[in-house]
């Protein structure tokens, strides 16, 4: 598998010269993706998974925008750290520098990417000044953790909206004082906007509405062996420009827990704004899911694995959930996986 990711950049490219095929047999489309516009969002758990994507693939995912969530490795595999020091407003909050030098050893042993790497890349941090779930000083360790890798100019932090543990959009969603499902909240706040334009510098407007389709495709067809905590749906947004075969960027977005489509369906895949955004400025949008499970490995609210419930590499390359999104990365852009 290393030996195919690090081919990922050249085939991607060559790729993107294609003219776009038929949709694979687990639905997704294969598509002319530009190989160096990859990055990532997420919130919650999602803003973990994010991080950790970020990382581990920093040589080829060029930003990452994170809401609500603590800094990369908070947990260091371990339940109880993660409640105790990654939540709320612990006694004892994550130490930015005891995380920032796990991760430079993991990238000395090639478990991540060359952290070097990120200085270049934009990051949009963002906490909402309600939120209990992820209080201020969680959220202080993770500025701190990418201020010490990212050029000043290159992070964005907003903490300045008066809002709960939840997804801000302009007008679909909860009240914006509460953090319940489906976790999307009427704010008045472009979330969507903001972080897109923090990572590719958008310049065109959003579409009113999102006007390309919104695909359901197979998972665990797309990922393989490495789907075991997925569910069997996942979400792309396509926009028609993007099916047409134009050459597009491809951003993943990552759900929370209890946000997750066995939960709300595609109500967050369809309504956190994102995808009007992706119209009016070629972006395919990947959304992919994970599945709640009582039984081992343990997931009963759907989150995506940052305290290690797949395995003790969650965090790095060899995760289990970033192997499978690569996968999917590597479908839509028309790249065959080997069956290792």
């Amino acid at each position: 598998m290393r030996f195919l990711y690090l081919t990922v950049i050249g085939l991607l490219a060559a790729c993107s010269n294609s003219e776009p095929v038929e949709p694979t047999e687990s639905g997704l489309p294969v598509l002319k993706i530009d190989p160096f516009s990859l990055t990532v969002s997420g919130i919650s758990s999602g803003g973990y998974m994010a991080q950790q994507l970020h990382l581990a693939h920093a040589e080829r995912v060029k930003g990452a925008a994170i809401i609500a969530a603590g800094p990369y490795d908070c947990a260091q595999g371990s339940l109880g750290v993660a409640l105790s020091e990654c939540m709320g407003n612990p006694e004892t909050p994550p130490s930015a520098s005891h995380l920032l030098d796990r991760a430079m050893k993991r990238a000395e042993e090639r478990k991540i990417a060359s952290l070097g790497q990120v200085q270049r890349h934009q990051v949009w941090l963002f906490r909402g000044q309600q939120d209990t779930t992820v209080g201020a000083d969680v959220f202080a360790s993770q500025v701190d953790f990418y201020r010490a890798l990212v050029a000043p100019g290159n992070l964005h932090v907003e903490t300045e909206q008066n809002i709960n543990h939840l997804f801000p959009t302009l007008d679909y969603g909860t009240d914006c004082n509460v953090s319940e499902p489906p976790y999307l909240g009427a704010c008045g706040y472009d979330a969507a906007g903001e972080l897109l334009k923090a990572l590719y510098g958008f310049a065109h407007e959003p579409s009113e509405p999102a006007q390309g389709e919104l695909i359901t495709f197979n998972q665990h067809q797309a990922a393989g062996k490495h789907s075991r905590t997925l569910a069997e749906d996942g979400y792309v947004y396509v926009p028609e420009d993007c099916a047409e075969g134009a050459s597009c960027s491809l951003h993943i977005s990552f759900h929370g827990c209890n946000q997750q489509g066995e939960e709300v369906g595609d109500v967050f895949a369809r309504h956190n704004g994102l995808n009007r955004w992706a119209d009016s400025n070629r972006l395919v949008i990947l959304y992919p899911q994970v599945e709640a499970s009582k039984v081992m490995p343990m997931n009963p609210q759907g989150c995506w694995d940052w305290w290690g419930y797949t395995n003790t590499a969650y965090a790095t390359k060899d995760g289990e959930q970033i192997q499978a999104v690569i996968a999917m990365v590597r479908e839509i852009a028309g790249i065959q996986m080997d069956d290792e």
